[in-house]
């Protein structure tokens, strides 16, 4: 019987020379992540196994981005323990304020992750590297402890959906819009615990950005872990960012999945998940006249260059919408300076929007953008649930950069082809 990719780079780091859906298995890891919010509670496991030290201080990465610059004395705590935890582990990566970024876009950016690894994170956007041909997956920390110490996980091998896609993107039209519509059509559990894997001629017309996002969010459907295929474009991002020699995976001819949902990009429109699930989704035919609050531009789903170009290019020589607060927030630091000199931040403050260093903050209620009773938001993050981003009586509707940058503009849930186009 054939393997997915998946299952065979989770046979590899097994030691095995095939696997088979529901076993389980321990397998190797490449990368063990955690952030100011899940770390502190594994660095109290770590302790408890009486283990002194790290299976390999660089594999293990510690990204303070959360509530980082610190909002509060709490958050400056958990900081602390994790700042005394790697100093004293020798830790190799360890990102804090002025070095760090928003984790899921920092790792890929900094070259930590490259094809056929497999990377556990006690956070579970960690799917976010299949993008680059990895198994990567969300755990919780008591996970991420062990995975510290010894160096393996264990994992039940998930069964596989594939996505088909063909066609390409039109204009103003992104991977957030296609992941949303997946999710539209899936629920948000019906890929539960199982390997999203994306194929199909479409895959090499989208963005290494693109990808991220798609991968980032296939947990909204319950996914286990996302998967791309390796090709040019991913090689060509890998060698960009110094990137360790990839280990290239592909799917067997005769791969078993459930089942196969064929995605024709040519069609994808832009495209709104409602309030309280990221399976709401509909396109601008069903969507009315929608006043908003608040307009969330970032995020480890929607905060690269790339997005903050898209953006840009939309609200340049405009004005935000009276009584509209826009927050842009450049996924990592480097993201900052490089929309910084290509004269995106000036196009965002001459707007009227707020810029801010990288953090996750109103993505999770933190802080950077709470909102109050009854307010509504339209944010290029990845989730929406009731008080995801504030008050329980508040609404976040998620769009890509596109969108809310034309909503920024109008004051209310817009399609960028009736800004831009």
């Amino acid at each position: 019987m054939g393997m997915t990719m998946t299952q065979k780079i989770l046979a590899a780091h097994a030691g095995r020379d095939s696997v088979q859906a529901g076993e389980l298995i321990l397998a190797s890891l490449d990368l063990v992540l955690g952030n100011d919010i899940t770390a502190p509670v594994a660095v109290k496991a770590f302790a408890a196994l009486g283990q002194r030290a790290v299976f390999d201080r660089e594999k293990v990465v510690m990204v303070m981005d959360h509530f980082v610059p610190n909002k509060d004395i709490k958050a400056a705590e958990q900081c602390r323990v994790c700042r005394d935890f790697c100093r004293e582990q020798a830790v190799t990566h360890f990102y804090d304020a002025g070095r760090m970024g928003i984790e899921h876009a920092l790792l890929p950016e900094q070259g930590l992750v490259t094809a056929g690894d497999v990377v556990i994170g006690a956070d579970s956007h960690t799917c976010t590297y299949g993008a680059l041909g990895a198994f990567s997956t969300g755990v919780g920390s008591t996970d991420m402890a062990c995975g510290m110490a010894s160096g393996k996980a264990w994992f039940k091998v998930p069964s596989a959906i594939r996505i088909e896609l063909t066609g390409s993107l039109r204009k103003y039209v992104t991977g957030k819009d296609v992941i949303l519509h997946i999710i539209g059509k899936t629920g948000v559990d019906g890929a539960l615990y199982r390997s999203v894997e994306f194929t199909g001629e479409g895959v090499h017309t989208l963005s290494v950005s693109d990808r991220l996002c798609m991968a980032n969010m296939v947990i909204e459907a319950g996914a286990k872990n996302g998967i791309f295929p390796v090709d040019d474009v991913t090689l060509a991002y890998l060698r960009a960012h110094h990137a360790k020699a990839p280990r290239v995976y592909e799917a067997d001819e005769d791969a078993v999945y459930d089942e196969t949902l064929t995605v024709d990009l040519s069609q994808i429109e832009p495209t709104v998940a409602f309030p309280h699930l990221p399976e709401n989704a509909k396109t601008f035919a069903e969507i009315g006249d929608i006043p908003v609050d608040q307009v969330v531009i970032g995020s480890c789903t929607n905060g690269r260059l790339e997005d903050l170009q898209l953006a840009a290019e939309i609200m340049r020589g405009k004005t935000c919408a009276p009584g509209v607060r826009v927050i842009v927030i450049p996924a990592t630091q480097q993201i900052y300076l490089d929309a910084m000199e290509q004269g995106l931040l000036k196009i965002f403050v001459e707007s009227g929007a707020v810029v801010s260093t990288p953090t996750c903050g109103p993505c999770l209620g933190g802080y950077m953008g709470i909102l109050a009773k009854g307010e509504r938001a339209v944010a290029t993050t990845n989730r929406n649930f009731v008080g995801r981003m504030g008050h329980p009586e508040s609404e976040v509707y998620l769009a890509s950069p596109a969108v809310a940058a034309a909503t920024a503009l109008t004051g209310k849930i817009m399609s960028p082809w009736e800004v831009a186009l």
